[in-house]
């Protein structure tokens, strides 16, 4: 009897134009409910396009994306209304950016962020929600004496981990991560990937993470997806592709990750 994969999200045929700029084309994957996958790639590759078009920050150009809850019942992230679209971002799908002042607003204070994601979840209750804001930013190893800092005198870093405590405020079904170590330093970036690794094992969140690196996914992901120029060239798990890669892109991202 065929096992079928207990899905949390399916992506169909995604494909992106900016102009005549083709960004990413026929991007199809699966991921299991409580899955990490992983999409590597280069700058350019695509992926990070194929993130934001899941979120509903860029429009796709054609494609589809559905989203099941543990009832088996089906939800279309393209057709959402933006009302619907809103809701889902508070609640259900979360996005971590490498950038982290797209994730944050820089102006108030870390434990502003973070509440400002659960009172639009419906919080109210002044003691509660800085109760919240304080265990999650503790986990992240922001020191609460920062707590009512704001996030603009925070190093990059920090607003990193401001950004996850915001992220999973909720506890989304979903968590995108977009290249979430990338313009940290080496020994920052191994803390920030400790705490990534943590949620995601504790939260059995359905999760994508999109690196340049394969020792980043390799850390996050059983099982990963190598885009080249907009198309996916190789899915496998991610051993075997680090081990015995096919695709000659493939080969030159594995060489790379080894220096």
């Amino acid at each position: 009897m065929t096992v079928v994969r207990d899905l949390g999200l399916r992506v169909a045929n995604l494909t992106k134009w900016y102009g005549r700029v083709l960004a990413c084309e026929s991007v199809s994957f699966d991921v299991g409910r409580g899955e990490a996958l992983g999409i590597i790639g280069e700058s350019g590759s695509g992926k990070s396009t194929v993130l934001r078009c899941i979120a509903g920050d860029v429009a796709a150009s054609s494609g589809a994306a559905e989203l099941r809850d543990a009832a088996g019942d089906a939800q279309d992230l393209f057709g959402l209304t933006p009302t619907e679209r809103r809701k889902l971002r508070v609640g259900t799908l979360s996005l971590v950016y490498q950038d982290p002042s797209e994730g944050l607003d820089l102006r108030i204070t870390a434990g502003g962020n973070v509440a400002e994601r659960l009172t639009a979840a419906g919080w109210r209750n002044f003691g509660a929600l800085r109760r919240r804001a304080a265990d999650l930013l503790g986990r992240m190893d922001v020191p609460l004496g920062r707590m009512d800092d704001p996030v603009s005198t925070f190093s990059g870093g920090m607003r990193q981990r401001v950004q996850l405590a915001k992220a999973v405020a909720n506890n989304p079904s979903v968590l995108l991560l977009d290249e979430p170590t990338t313009s940290l330093d080496a020994s920052v970036a191994a803390g920030v990937l400790d705490l990534i690794r943590g949620i995601l094992e504790e939260s059995q969140v359905t999760a994508l993470v999109v690196s340049h690196d394969f020792a980043v996914v390799a850390m996050l992901a059983r099982r990963a997806i190598v885009m080249h120029e907009g198309r996916v060239v190789e899915t496998g798990l991610t051993d075997q592709l680090l081990e015995d890669p096919q695709h000659p892109y493939s080969q030159q991202l594995v060489a790379a990750s080894r220096g």
